[in-house]
């Protein structure tokens, strides 16, 4: 017996749209599998994955009034396609993208950090050198040195300048807020930030900045 799965010609319209719909989200998912695999190139899953996207938010929009929830529609089905509703649901753009997009934040943050750390060791040597030595113009200059340094996440965790900055914070911590660095204590964190900055800019090349 042949079952009508429509009774009108708007009613086959939309179960076609559901078709289409549905042969998409199959397609994206074998297509992120082949990706995660190495089984296709980038470039290839980028423009292949980009024609999917495109077709899946025009058929969203003019089905969002029958199918309000696309997760909905996939468990309606047993679709079984996580990465598929992943990629066309939530993110939207194609994983290159995606990936692209990370690493040029990080590299842009990584940037300003950087930038902040030499801010931060120039206007430590220089205040030195105006003779700002008093505990509480000093300390903050260092804590400053010493938070930004640790931010920097391409520096090892036993740089040079970390364990110096940590050792004059917890020298400084020991004395009162108006006692002032003795001529040769001044010399020896002068030299101290400056060999510190020697290293932290040596540090950069190797680290791929």
């Amino acid at each position: 017996m042949e079952v009508k799965l429509w009774n009108d010609k708007r009613e086959r319209e939309m179960y076609e749209n559901f078709a289409e719909l549905y042969a998409i989200i199959k397609a994206t998912e074998k297509l992120e599998k082949a990706y995660i695999r190495d089984i296709i190139s980038p470039s290839e899953y980028e423009i292949e994955c980009q024609k999917l996207i495109v077709h899946f938010k025009t058929l969203a929009s003019s089905l969002k009034d029958t199918v309000p929830s696309i997760e909905r529609f996939a468990d309606t089905y047993k679709m079984d396609c996580p990465a598929a509703i992943n990629r066309l649901v939530i993110s939207g753009v194609p994983a290159t993208v995606e990936h692209r997009a990370a690493a040029a934040a990080s590299t842009t943050t990584s940037a300003a950090i950087v930038a902040e750390c030499v801010q931060n060791f120039i206007t430590a040597m220089d205040s030195l050198k105006l003779n700002m030595v008093a505990v509480d113009q000093v300390h903050p200059l260092l804590s400053d040195l010493s938070s930004s340094l640790s931010k920097l996440t391409i520096l090892p965790p036993d740089f040079e300048g970390k364990t110096k900055m940590k050792e004059w914070i917890a020298r400084l911590s020991k004395m009162g807020a108006a006692d002032e660095l003795t001529e040769q204590q001044a010399r020896q964190l002068h030299f101290d930030l400056e060999s510190s900055y020697n290293s932290f800019m040596a540090a950069l090349p190797n680290a791929g900045t």
